[in-house]
């Protein structure tokens, strides 16, 4: 049953809401109509586009991230709780694949869990001293890579974290990263 217009807006919003990073054409299908109707329903109720709603998000989490500037990270940090977890998205355009295939690079992926590895630390000076990756899939042109990490060691010089990369619910990367640190004192003395 399709829903009336009022309604079907109604239903938008609150998906949006519910999933701000949620895309025009799961929405199309989700309400079983054109991709445009969601474009005019999105413009009437004045939500912005998706990369919009993106840079919005990542604006906001970038001012709790001490070890890395917002303009170094790869992808957008949707999500970050300092020294636990923290979520970055990136869509992959074309110049982040080979022209002969369209399939994304391997260092795209792997820039984006070790920024986000850096960006999780809530620390003055974060480095890489070691990662251990495996690429499950190939990513394409267009797909957004979603990458999550997770801090699952913390000792007095390092940081472990996890990351495992997603293009919608299929995992693509994944990898155990071993971060230097230092503290405050380390930094004044």
């Amino acid at each position: 049953m399709k829903l009336k217009k009022q309604e079907r807006r109604d239903e938008i919003k609150r998906e949006i809401e519910k999933n701000p990073f949620i895309t025009d054409l799961d929405l199309s299908v989700m309400f079983s109509v054109s991709i445009q109707t969601i474009r005019l329903d999105r413009t009437h109720l004045n939500i912005p586009e998706l990369r919009t709603r993106i840079k919005t998000v990542a604006k906001k989490n970038y001012e709790s991230i001490r070890s890395i500037e917002g303009s170094e990270i790869i992808g957008d940090v949707i999500n970050v709780h300092p020294d636990q977890t923290a979520t970055s998205i990136i869509k992959i355009e074309e110049d982040s694949v080979f022209t002969r295939n369209k399939i994304a690079r391997g260092h795209v992926l792997f820039a984006q869990a070790n920024s986000l590895c850096v960006a999780l630390i809530h620390k003055p000076v974060v480095l890489t001293k070691e990662s251990n990756v495996t690429f499950m899939k190939t990513v394409k042109l267009n797909e957004t890579v979603r990458a999550n990490a997770q801090t699952i060691e913390i000792t007095d010089k390092f940081y472990t974290i996890k990351v495992h990369s997603y293009v919608k619910d299929m995992l693509v990367f994944m990898g155990t990263f071993k971060m230097y640190y230092t503290s405050e004192d380390e930094q004044n003395g």
